[in-house]
């Protein structure tokens, strides 16, 4: 079993917090985004499409260059949530707010496709027995979509552990603060006599992502099963 040292579980440590809230923050964006996406119709519907899905064949850089003009200290956004003690640029909820965005694009994916595979007739059965909408849809289509919103949660933790580029380029690459998994195996590559600690934080890395989908596929059959009523 290796040992990590203390800079290494640092990373690990900051990885899987900016992972998370990333998923978390990002959770109920990708959830209206799928909705709208799935079933809406409006003029511009397209356009919208390609925002949401403009993060996945972007460079990660320009989309780093991107947030750091908008969230940065001197970018309107970034001074607009100064104003109320949020920072982002270089603070690890920077990178939280980079993986995120990186990872958006899957998270609305997943959650659209199992909206899309929903029958309209279950939903127009709840309405005819006289059920409002919005518990239609708390009652019948989230329960229905549930498989999509957790492959789309675990998807997005493990797209946020692997991010790189738009993290580097928006929040640095600051031990304990911002460098994360990636960013530290980028530095120990650089570093002379670095390779044993990179070849760990690697080996972390494919251990962690390997849980996720694990994790993925094993509560989106339960909750299948659940839906079967097996």
């Amino acid at each position: 079993m290796f040992h990590l040292s203390a800079d290494e579980a640092e990373a690990v440590r900051l990885s899987l917090r900016v992972a998370f809230w990333a998923m978390l923050w990002s959770m109920p964006f990708g959830l209206a985004a799928a909705l709208v996406l799935a079933r809406g119709r409006f003029w511009g519907k397209s356009l919208l499409d390609g925002v949401v899905h403009l993060p996945l064949v972007m460079p990660p850089v320009v989309t780093g260059y991107i947030l750091l003009l908008l969230f940065g200290r001197q970018g309107p956004l970034g001074r607009f949530f100064a104003a109320f003690g949020i920072v982002f640029a270089f603070r690890w909820t920077g990178a939280a707010l980079a993986a995120a965005v990186t990872a958006f694009p899957l998270m609305v994916r997943a959650m659209r496709l199992s909206l899309e595979a929903i029958d309209r007739r279950l939903e127009e059965a709840a309405g005819t027995l006289g059920a409002r909408r919005i518990f239609v849809f708390l009652l019948v289509t989230l329960p229905l979509m549930m498989p999509g919103i957790v492959a789309g949660m675990v998807l997005s933790f493990a797209r946020s552990l692997g991010e790189f580029g738009a993290t580097i380029t928006f929040v640095s690459n600051i031990p304990g603060e911002t460098q994360t998994v990636p960013l530290a195996i980028y530095t120990l590559t650089q570093t002379p006599g670095g390779d044993p600690a990179a070849l760990r934080l690697t080996a972390v890395s494919v251990i962690l992502s390997m849980l996720a989908l694990l994790a993925s596929e094993i509560l989106a059959r339960q909750i299948g099963r659940r839906l079967a009523g097996d």
